[in-house]
């Protein structure tokens, strides 16, 4: 008899998501991005960081992605193109 799956633990279920997401971005080297985790407001304060210094309009800035985690702590990427060329 099979024995029934057992869900995989949660700290190697991120590691591989972790992975996969860098080999996934490892070709996309036109993008520059950036991971934070921060209070909200120290978050808040990074992303208008990003958009002053690197306008939306020339350098495709954005909030690629963001989570709230435990303490009101804010994790997120920041992606941009790396000139304005």
């Amino acid at each position: 008899m099979a024995k029934p799956m057992q869900p995989p633990k949660m700290e190697a279920l991120k590691r591989r998501i972790r992975d996969h997401r860098r080999e996934k971005n490892a070709g996309e080297g036109m993008f520059v991005r950036e991971t934070f985790c921060l209070t909200r407001e120290e978050a808040r304060q990074k992303a208008r960081e990003w958009f002053d210094t690197f306008p939306k309009a020339a350098y495709w800035t954005e909030v690629e992605s963001w989570r709230q985690i435990e303490g009101d702590r804010i994790e997120f990427t920041m992606r941009r193109l790396p000139s304005a060329d």
